[in-house]
């Protein structure tokens, strides 16, 4: 019997692509008089679009404008972005961030692994512990959650929540008094326990409690996303959320170019901060690749069109395939969607702040829609959006007694969320509601 010698393969060979030709970025601030210019282009790859609409996206950058084409084995893109303030980007340390990282020693931070049929995720990373919790949203959940960990003698040094669709998913990073990971299973699995006891609450709901370990490298909304894709969250199943009033409601419409062999996705909605990143992020989790795309604001409002074909190369033929994406998009675009009051608080981070916080917020009727945490060195900076319990707006008169409350020890900043489309013209649409925390720490460290 003959041997067979197989071919000797380089294991270089994979990269030999982006050796020959590097990815390319300039940022260019002479084009245009009020923006800047991000050009990118590179060997295309499944996902490079997500990477780099995620980097932009992380620095706080309002993306006002981009074009897309990556038809081909080229990826090819440019990006009109400017800070929160709408000013040009002419800092050079971030200038220079931004072409390292989109350069050809920036290194992809996708690829985040699951452990599915897990009710509460629990994962040693470093010098802290990554929880990621899943289930039925109901008034006072994020304040009994945050008791636990307090209890336990958890400190959360940074946290994002999101509601939608009567659903609550949590990222959450903790340690412990000594500010190291909790490597000690008897304790991770007293609190695995309470925390799958307090999502619990009703036994024949199917969809309660269903999150995963996550292994490696966590980004916070791009692994709420999934969860909250992988949890049917656009599927409200009759609920009717309060999460997006009609005046917010996206315009989404799918057509096919036949003889391009294109479905075109076309979204029309409020601008706001992250917009394109949510829509790339949910077209990448249902196996979308998008090859060209246009991305314009007017005003408040945004209009992005995305040429799209599914993984393998089939356009969406069939209506109910149809229904569904358009059903994802506009979950994706709700999820960050808040009514109502934002408050921002500033205090000396410790052991139980967050669990002081939220159980005040509960005590005086109201219910967190979504929030997120950080710790910058010694402080804690806490952003709440918050509701009356009861559905009725928020009354101000609690606002200012909960300040009082809490305003001895924690700098509270109270922020009215735009409610309708009569907003001013100058807050973006919801551009100010993502979270923002270096203004509020520079107050407080004054």
């Amino acid at each position: 019997m003959a041997k067979v010698c197989w071919p000797y393969f380089d294991p270089e060979y994979e990269n030999f692509s982006n050796r020959i030709n590097p990815p390319r970025v300039s940022v260019d601030n002479d084009s245009c008089h009020a923006c800047t210019l991000i050009k990118f282009d590179s060997i295309n790859k499944p996902g490079i679009l997500l990477e780099v609409v995620q980097i932009l996206t992380d620095l706080d950058f309002i993306i006002t404008k981009a074009y897309i084409s990556s038809d081909g084995g080229w990826f090819m893109d440019v990006f009109h972005v400017t800070d929160q303030q709408g000013k040009k980007i002419t800092d050079s340390k971030t200038i220079d961030f931004i072409e390292k990282a989109l350069g050809p020693k920036g290194q992809s931070t996708e690829g985040v692994k699951s452990w599915q049929g897990k009710r509460v995720g629990v994962h040693s990373i470093g010098d802290h512990t990554a929880i990621e919790l899943i289930g039925r949203d109901r008034p006072g959940l994020l304040s009994e959650i945050s008791a636990v960990l307090a209890s336990l003698q958890f400190n959360v040094i940074a946290a994002e929540v999101w509601t939608h669709n009567m659903r609550i998913a949590c990222v959450l990073y903790v340690n412990d008094a000594t500010n190291q990971a909790m490597d000690e299973s008897k304790r991770l699995s007293i609190m695995e326990e309470q925390l799958n006891h307090i999502l619990r609450v009703c036994e024949d709901d199917e969809k309660v409690a269903r999150t995963s370990f996550s292994m490696g490298f966590t980004h916070m909304d791009r692994r709420l996303h999934q969860m909250l894709f992988a949890d049917r969250d656009y599927e409200s199943a009759g609920v009717t959320t309060t999460d997006c009033p009609p005046s917010f409601r996206p315009k989404i419409r799918i057509e096919r170019i036949v003889e391009k062999g294109y479905s075109v996705v076309t979204v029309r909605c409020k601008d706001r901060a992250k917009l394109m990143f949510d829509i790339v992020c949910t077209l990448t989790d249902m196996q979308y690749v998008v090859f060209h795309a246009t991305i314009s604001s007017e005003g408040q409002y945004a209009s992005q069109e995305y040429f799209i074909r599914h993984m393998d190369g089939c356009t969406l033929d069939t209506e109910g395939e149809k229904e569904r994406v358009i059903k994802c998009i506009e979950a994706a675009i709700q999820r960050r969607v808040s009514e109502g009051v934002s408050l921002e608080l500033c205090a000396k981070d410790r052991v139980g702040l967050l669990s002081e916080v939220t159980r005040i917020l509960r005590e005086n009727g109201l219910t967190v829609s979504r929030a997120g945490v950080s710790t910058i060195g010694e402080k804690g900076l806490n952003v709440f959006y918050v509701r009356d319990s009861s559905g009725n707006p928020v009354d101000m008169k609690i606002i200012e007694a909960l300040r009082k409350e809490i305003g001895q020890t924690v700098m509270v900043n109270v922020k009215r969320v735009p409610g309708n489309a009569k907003a001013p013209a100058e807050t973006r649409g919801w551009a100010k509601t993502s979270f923002f925390f270096g203004n509020l720490l520079e107050r407080f460290l004054t």
